[in-house]
């Protein structure tokens, strides 16, 4: 491909037979695949395919703790989706506690101190209802997604644009779906406890 052509459009996707089959005495770009030279072409390629398998695994993680956090134990969505068991045992809730009133402190006391015995009555954030908090954690997986998918893309890219201009190769649309791949398989290994942690 020349650095005057037009790259691909995206996904681009050929028959990956054709650049295994014996190479010998043919030109580095086989007839019929799809070729990226230019560095930028090369990045847009790994984020867009890292994005379709980065970000469904976030968006999954992210669904499921929207729906924990955004319907009660007891709801039945919960229970259709198998995310509550079918029984509870009790747990004292704050309104189950009985909470004794606050007295004046002493005035012979120190500022501090008066703050610190009882317990204020106004909390920060009092009136966020739990679908708000919900879609709040919803919107941070959403952001992570993104943001692993570009830094990622952007680091794999660019290095294997360089690692691929200087060797004199042309980068074929298949490694950058390789690439999106392997960052997602590795974002993966994460989730696994180390050997360290069982033990």
């Amino acid at each position: 491909m020349d650095g005057q052509q037009s790259p691909p459009p995206w996904p681009s996707l050929y028959n990956i037979l054709i650049d295994l089959q014996p190479i010998s005495g043919r030109p580095p770009a086989a007839p019929g695949g799809f070729y990226l030279d230019n560095p930028s072409d090369i990045y847009k390629f790994t984020l867009y395919w890292t994005l379709v398998f980065y970000t469904p695994a976030f968006m999954f993680c992210g669904t499921y703790a929207f729906v924990n956090l955004a319907f009660t134990p007891e709801s039945r969505l919960r229970r259709m989706l198998f995310l509550a068991p079918h029984r509870y045992s009790a747990v004292p809730t704050r309104s189950d506690i009985p909470l004794s009133t606050i007295h004046k402190a002493p005035s012979h006391m120190s500022e501090g101190t008066r703050l610190t015995r009882g317990r204020s009555r106004l909390r920060p954030n009092e009136r966020r209802s739990r679908l708000t908090f919900a879609l709040l954690v919803l919107f941070v997986f959403a952001c992570c997604a993104v943001g692993g998918a570009v830094v990622g893309s952007t680091v794999l890219g660019y290095v294997m644009a360089g690692v691929f201009k200087v060797a004199h190769y042309q980068m074929s649309t298949w490694i950058p779906f390789l690439l999106g791949l392997m960052q997602t398989l590795v974002g993966f290994l994460g989730i696994w406890p180390s050997v360290v942690d069982i033990i």
